[in-house]
C-alpha cells in the first residue's frame, strides 16, 4: 500500500492562476567599515606603494652611482673649504665628472659619505665613477706636490725659495738660523704652509744631527754639534764635487789639530754677504784680511 499523501487537483480556473514568485529571502545588514580601518588600509597601500617606488630610485641610484663617468682625461679638482655637499656637486658637475648633482647628493646619503667630504686636491682618473669620486673625496688622500731644497743654500735662500712657492701659505716671520734647517725634498699638499715646511726641516735636522754626532770619531777636534755643522757647510761650499769633499774635511781637521787658521774663501764672501749667499765677483785682496764674524783668515 503507497503511504504518499495524495494532493488534490487543481480546478481549471485555480491552473490559470499566475503563481505568484517565491518570497525573496530576507536581507542581511551589511556591517558598517570602520572610517579608522578603511584610514589604516589606504595608508598600508600608500606606504607599500612608496616603498617600491623609493626600492626601484635606489636601484637606479645604485647603478648610476658605480657606471663609468663622464671625465675624458685625468683631472686634478680643488674642493674649497666649507663646501657643503650641493656645492661640492655642482663643482663636480662644472669639471666634468658627473652629469646629474641630484643621483651624486643622493648615493652621498645613501651610501653615508655625504659628512665625511673633506676640502683640498684631488686626482682624479678618466671615466671615474660617482662612488669612485665620493670614495676619493671622503678618503682625505689628497693631491702631494714637492720642493726640493739643494744642498748648500744659506737659510735665507731657503725662505726665499718657499715664498717663490704659490702652492705654499703664510708668512714666515723670522730667517731660522743658519745650518738648523735641513735641505731635502719635502712634499706637501696644496695650500699647507710655509712655517709647517720649516718646522719639519728643523726637525729632521735635528734627527740626522743627532745620529751623526753619535757616530763621531773620538779624536775630532769637534766640540758641539753646531761646530759639526759650521765645519760640514764650510767644506760642502770649498767644492763641488762630492768625492773632493773628504780631503778638504781632511785637511781642515789637520789645521783644527794643528792650532792653524782654516783659511777658507767661502767664510770671506758669508762674511760680506751673509745670507744672500753669492758674492758676484772674485774676492778683492783687501777682503782676504777685512774681519768680519766669520773670515777664517783673520
Amino acid at each position: 500500500m503507497n503511504d504518499t499523501p495524495r494532493v488534490a487537483p487543481k480546478s481549471p480556473s485555480e491552473a490559470l492562476k499566475p503563481v505568484a514568485p517565491p518570497a525573496p529571502p530576507p536581507k542581511l545588514r551589511r556591517r558598517r567599515r570602520s572610517p579608522f580601518l578603511a584610514m589604516l588600509s589606504g595608508l598600508f597601500t600608500l606606504l607599500l606603494v612608496a616603498a617600491g617606488v623609493v626600492g626601484a630610485g635606489i636601484a637606479i641610484v645604485s647603478n648610476q652611482s658605480k657606471a663609468p663617468g663622464p671625465l675624458a682625461s685625468d683631472r686634478a679638482v680643488i674642493i674649497p673649504k666649507d663646501s657643503g655637499l650641493t656645492e661640492i656637486a655642482e663643482l663636480l658637475q662644472r669639471e666634468g665628472l658627473i652629469e646629474h648633482p641630484l643621483s651624486f647628493r643622493i648615493a652621498a646619503v645613501i651610501g653615508g659619505d655625504w659628512h665625511k667630504l673633506k676640502a683640498g686636491e684631488y686626482l682624479f682618473k678618466a671615466r671615474v665613477s660617482p662612488q669612485e669620486i665620493l670614495d676619493v673625496i671622503s678618503s682625505g688622500k689628497v693631491v702631494e706636490h714637492s720642493i726640493t731644497i739643494p744642498e748648500g743654500l744659506t737659510s735665507e735662500q731657503i725662505v726665499e725659495r718657499l715664498r717663490e712657492n704659490d702652492l705654499l701659505t703664510g708668512e714666515i716671520a723670522q730667517i731660522p738660523k743658519e745650518g738648523s734647517i735641513l735641505p731635502d725634498t719635502y712634499r706637501f699638499p696644496r695650500g699647507f704652509s710655509r712655517k709647517g715646511i720649516l718646522d719639519r726641516m728643523a726637525r729632521d735636522q735635528n734627527v740626522v744631527l743627532e745620529k751623526i754626532w753619535a757616530k763621531r770619531p773620538a779624536d775630532l777636534p769637534i766640540k758641539t754639534p753646531q761646530e759639526l755643522v759650521v765645519l760640514a757647510s764650510i767644506v760642502e761650499k770649498e767644492t763641488g764635487r762630492a768625492d773632493e769633499r773628504p780631503r778638504v774635511a781632511g785637511v781642515f781637521i789637520n789645521r783644527l789639530n794643528q792650532k792653524m787658521k782654516l783659511q777658507s774663501d767661502p767664510t770671506i764672501v758669508y762674511g760680506l754677504v751673509g745670507g744672500k749667499g753669492t758674492l758676484g765677483r772674485p774676492i778683492q785682496r783687501s777682503e782676504i784680511t777685512q774681519p768680519t764674524p766669520y773670515n777664517t783668515y783673520v
